[in-house]
């Protein structure tokens, strides 16, 4: 009996490492015949929790244990300038690990390498596959529209020399195939109009045409119109791929107690993801919003890290040294302000009503997991793309500010922050139904006979088809 070997290269931040881990696990699951080796990159910014969640895998994943392992590659020194350069000096460690798997497949029993999956931004090692005459596959832990977003702009900028930095400051609406609504150019990614960034993007989508197949973190019944926009392109639509199994109760109890003593979807959430955190002045715009709205609230406050330092915010030893004078006495009644929070855990809670959120699509996709809306508040990578599609593409989010990022130097002021957190809680929301039935499909597409389960067969069959 043929047995297969994949070799996974995931980008190692927590936003993609973690769904990249989580769908090889269920890979393991759905065929006894795969084993996989999932290769750490090192980042400069790489934190506890990443080492963390992948030692809770090795100790939870038991069944699993003997098929699959981690690798940590030799740590990278140099200072990180680009992730081009980065993917570039790291070309070496994923190819001397790829030849140690396969020196070590000696027996008869023994899986055969069957291919490697690399994350959307890893596709430099499309060249250490070709290299073993293996083939590719992409796992994108974006959506499905996103991706083809991707490929619209790079097409455009390869045939017609299309520059998106031009549409920066204008209100041109783009025809994109993979939407049913027109784009506006405003709210494309920001890294699309960074002449810096760019040119990785673009080199990311001409390599994605390369590989064999694509897995997709999303589903049929979210993205039909743009999952069914892909003619040639072999996508396979295999989410909602969640870690959503930890609840976060005996770690983070004070939240958790808090929580239990709230109304049932009386609570507004606020969080902005592992990179999110605002300035001093943003701070007391959302204070004021809060406090003006009177809705119960539990809110994530972050500290930025030192200008020109990439790494991840931390927590504030006293949140009020930050927050408006007398903000927190006043709201004590409604409010909790804390530290980084365990999204799945809190979104899971029944007293959750309403989700502030920057709207990284592992973001979005536990909302609707879980039947929370979302108001949108995107600051980096593709999440204002994701807020156009959630608000405007789909109808499952309300918006805040779908244009905001980070870079922009932009204050969303106090009425537009009230408004929107007004609009996110109206219990009887046409949004807020949509939502809840959105999150009722998004569970039974994993289940056997649902969409997703049933791409993720194909995708299996696929790989073993490679060993004959």
């Amino acid at each position: 009996m043929d047995k297969a070997q994949l070799v996974f290269v995931p980008f190692p931040v927590m936003g993609h490492l973690v769904s990249a881990v989580e769908v090889a696990k269920l890979l393991l699951t759905r065929d006894h015949r795969l084993s996989i080796t999932v290769l750490i990159l090192e980042l400069p910014l790489m934190n506890s929790k990443i080492q963390n969640y992948i030692e809770s895998v090795q100790d939870s994943s038991s069944s699993l244990s003997n098929r699959l392992r981690f690798i940590d590659l030799p740590k990278d020194e140099s200072e990180l300038s680009n992730f081009a350069s980065f993917f570039k000096r790291h070309k070496p460690n994923v190819k001397e690990a790829v030849l140690k798997i396969t020196q070590s497949e000696s027996s008869v029993d023994s899986p055969r390498l069957a291919g490697l999956v690399l994350d959307m931004l890893c596709t430099p090692m499309i060249d250490v596959a070709n290299d073993f005459g293996v083939p590719s596959y992409i796992f994108f832990p974006s959506g499905a529209a996103f991706l083809g977003f991707m490929l619209y702009v790079q097409k455009l900028h390869d045939e017609e020399k299309f520059d998106p930095i031009q549409f920066k400051e204008k209100d041109t609406e783009l025809l994109v195939t993979c939407l049913a609504n027109p784009f506006p150019a405003r709210v494309m990614p920001f890294a699309m109009l960074n002449k810096e960034r760019l040119p990785l993007l673009l080199d990311c989508a001409r390599r994605c045409r390369e590989v064999k197949g694509i897995m997709v973190n999303s589903f049929l019944e979210l993205e039909s119109h743009a999952i069914e926009s892909f003619k040639t392109l072999p996508v396979y639509p295999v989410g909602p791929i969640l870690n959503v199994e930890s609840n976060g109760r005996n770690t983070h109890q004070q939240i958790m107690q808090w929580l239990d003593d709230q109304p049932v979807a009386s609570v507004v959430f606020l969080c902005f993801g592992s990179m999110g955190s605002f300035a001093k002045d943003q701070l007391k715009e959302i204070a004021c919003a809060l406090e003006h709205s009177g809705y119960r609230f539990l809110w994530s406050v972050r500290r930025p890290p030192p200008p020109g330092k990439l790494a991840s915010p931390s927590d504030y030893e006293n949140p009020q040294e930050v927050l408006p004078e007398g903000f927190s006495e006043r709201t004590a009644a409604i409010g909790k302000v804390i530290g980084w929070a365990p999204q799945a855990a809190i979104l899971a809670h029944p007293a959750v009503g309403g989700f502030v959120s920057h709207c990284g699509w592992n973001s979005v996709l536990e909302s609707l997991w879980f039947g929370v809306p979302i108001a949108t508040w995107p600051m980096y990578g593709e999440q204002q793309f994701n807020a156009f599609e959630m608000v405007i593409e789909l109808g499952l989010a309300v918006e805040i500010k779908m244009d905001y990022s980070k870079e922009s130097g932009m204050t969303v002021n106090c009425d537009e922050i009230e408004r929107g957190i007004r609009c996110l809680m109206e219990n009887d929301s046409v949004k807020r139904k949509k939502v809840k039935e959105m999150s009722e499909k998004s569970r039974m597409t994993l289940i056997e006979g649902g969409s997703s389960y049933c791409w993720l067969g194909r995708l299996v069959d696929d790989v073993m088809d490679n060993l004959t």
